[in-house]
């Protein structure tokens, strides 16, 4: 798949660019987590997971599980 959401460093942004539906929760889409929004990972609860992130102003804690679904490209 690429880089996802899991490989960010803390403080590092990228842009969602896909995941399937099917492996992202409902809620997630509601708040952001869309292709073309910006995601900046805020940091990482031990042992990685939760990670906390804000993505376009929202900040939100998603399992690594999930994060490892949702591609994006690494954007300074």
């Amino acid at each position: 798949m690429g880089i996802t959401i899991a490989h960010l460093k803390r403080g590092e942004t990228a842009i969602i660019k896909q995941f399937d539906e099917i492996d992202v929760p409902l809620k997630l889409l509601e708040m952001g987590c869309l292709p073309g929004n910006r995601v900046t990972m805020m940091q990482s609860a031990p042992f990685k997971d939760p990670i906390y992130l804000d993505i376009n102003g929202t900040h939100l804690a998603i399992r690594r599980e999930t994060a490892l679904k949702i591609s994006v490209e690494i954007h300074g």
